[in-house]
């Protein structure tokens, strides 16, 4: 796994290949990262499952309790089948800007 600190936000991409290891790794590591926002890298398997993008939704919603934005970003997903309650994008930039959206409405208090 490769993490990567930008200001509030950790990227973090997977290295190995193995989406269920990397999930299961980011799962143990959470609390490193609880702090900052969170950008999922997963750009490098052209394809995926619903269920396998979805498969992060438990760690976003615990994250978005936190206050904090969990996004994941891939190059293929339908969007209109992935839960409207998971961030998918599909470029980094996309993600932060959504990051620096949801922080905008956080301190506007929404």
């Amino acid at each position: 796994m490769k993490v990567e600190q930008k200001g509030h936000t950790v990227i973090l991409k997977d290295t190995q290949g193995d989406l269920d290891s990397f999930r299961l790794k980011l799962s143990d590591q959470y609390k490193t990262f609880q702090k900052s926002n969170i950008v999922i890298d997963i750009r490098m398997y052209k394809t995926l499952s619903v269920e396998a993008i979805e498969s992060f939704l438990p760690l976003s919603k615990t994250h978005r309790k936190a206050k904090k934005s969990f996004v994941v970003v891939t190059s293929e997903p339908d969007f209109n089948v992935v839960s409207d309650k998971l961030a998918v994008v599909r470029s980094l930039q996309e993600a932060h800007d959504i990051i620096e959206m949801e922080e905008i409405e956080r301190d506007l208090g929404f």
